[in-house]
C-alpha cells in the first residue's frame, strides 16, 4: 500500500468509484457521480463500462485500446445499466461492445479490445523534463474552499491527486502556434491492488477525461482548476479513444501530456500521453469535445 494513503476498504477510495454489480451474464449495474450540474462525470461511465467489459474476458487478456461515445447526458440521481456485447474471442484479441443504458435510452456506448501479452521491439517519445509532483503545490483544497459548493467538494476529486505544471516551467517544451498545450501530474489518492491490471487501465481512463475537453479550450479560458469566475464556454466529451502501451500503476503518479492541434465547428481536439516517473510511456488518449462560448450578457 502506498504510505500516506488509506485501505481501498475505506470509504472514500478510488475503488469505489468503479464498482459495478453483476445483475445477469453480460449485464451489469452501476452509479455515477456528477461532473457537471446534473449531469454524470463521463470518465467514471467510460471506466465502469470498460470494467463491465473486462469482466466478460479471460484475464490473461489485456485491454489495449478503447473507443467510445458519448450520446446523451447520464442522470446522476439514477443508476446505469451496462450491457455488454461479446462481439469476438480469437486467438490472441478480443472484442467487446458495451452500452450504458438509462430511462430506457443509450446515453454512451464503449469498443474495446483485449489481446494477450507478446515480446516484441519497442521505441516511444521522450518524456519532457517538467518539474515532478513534489515540486507542485494541490489545487484541490484552494478550489474547494474557492467553491464550497462547487465539484471539488464531491464526486470523485476527494478520491484523486493532481498537480498542474506551470507554463512557464523549467523543461517545458516550446507551445506552438495554435497549439495550446497543458501539463498535469495525476493519479489515484488512494492505493489500488497491484495484481488488478484491469482495475489500473480503468483508473486510468476514469483520470483522462478530467482535463482533456479543458485543454481544447486553452485559447479561450485556463482549467477550471486554474481560474476563478463564470466559465466562458461550454464543455461537454463528444468521443473519447484510448491506448494502452506498457504496464502502469494508476496509483503512482503519471504525467499527462496535453496538447490541442484543432479547435473548429464548436468542436476542440485534445491528444494526451501518460508518462510514468520512469519516464515510460504508458497510453494515449484523443478526445473531441463540445466547444462554445458562452453568450455574454
Amino acid at each position: 500500500m502506498r504510505q500516506g494513503t488509506p485501505d481501498d476498504s475505506t470509504e472514500g477510495s478510488f475503488a469505489e468509484l468503479l464498482r459495478i454489480e453483476e445483475l445477469d451474464k453480460n449485464l451489469f449495474r452501476g452509479c455515477c457521480h456528477a461532473g457537471a450540474p446534473m449531469r454524470t462525470f463521463g470518465g467514471q461511465v467510460a471506466a465502469q463500462a470498460l470494467t463491465a467489459a473486462g469482466r466478460t474476458v479471460s484475464p490473461d487478456r489485456l485491454v489495449h485500446s478503447l473507443h467510445s461515445y458519448f450520446l446523451r447526458p447520464g442522470d446522476p440521481q439514477r443508476p446505469i445499466e451496462y450491457e455488454v456485447d461479446r462481439v469476438r474471442d480469437g486467438f490472441s484479441y478480443a472484442t467487446r461492445r458495451v452500452t450504458a443504458v438509462q430511462h430506457g435510452e443509450a446515453i454512451f456506448t464503449l469498443s474495446a479490445s483485449f489481446k494477450r501479452p507478446e515480446e516484441a521491439g519497442t521505441r516511444q517519445r521522450t518524456m519532457p523534463p517538467v518539474p515532478g509532483p513534489e515540486e507542485l503545490p494541490n489545487p484541490i483544497p484552494l478550489w474547494a474552499e474557492s467553491d464550497p459548493e462547487g465539484y471539488a467538494n464531491g464526486g470523485g476529486f476527494r478520491a484523486l491527486d493532481m498537480r498542474f505544471v506551470p507554463a512557464d516551467s523549467p523543461g517545458m517544451p516550446p507551445e506552438l502556434p495554435g497549439v495550446p498545450q497543458q501539463f498535469v501530474w495525476l493519479r489515484t489518492g488512494t492505493s489500488l491492488p497491484a495484481d488488478d491490471p484491469l482495475l489500473q487501465v480503468c483508473a486510468l481512463t476514469y483520470l483522462s477525461d478530467l482535463t482533456l475537453a479543458p485543454t481544447a479550450a486553452l485559447h479561450i479560458q485556463p482549467h477550471r482548476m486554474q481560474r476563478s469566475g463564470p466559465p466562458l464556454v461550454m464543455l461537454a466529451s463528444l468521443d473519447h479513444a484510448m491506448w494502452f502501451h506498457r504496464p502502469f500503476r494508476a496509483d503512482d503518479w503519471l504525467l499527462f501530456a496535453q496538447r490541442s492541434p484543432s479547435a473548429a465547428d464548436g468542436r476542440g481536439l485534445a491528444i494526451g500521453e501518460f508518462y510514468n516517473r520512469d519516464g515510460e510511456l504508458v497510453a494515449s488518449a484523443v478526445q473531441e469535445a463540445l466547444l462554445r462560448e458562452q453568450r455574454r450578457p
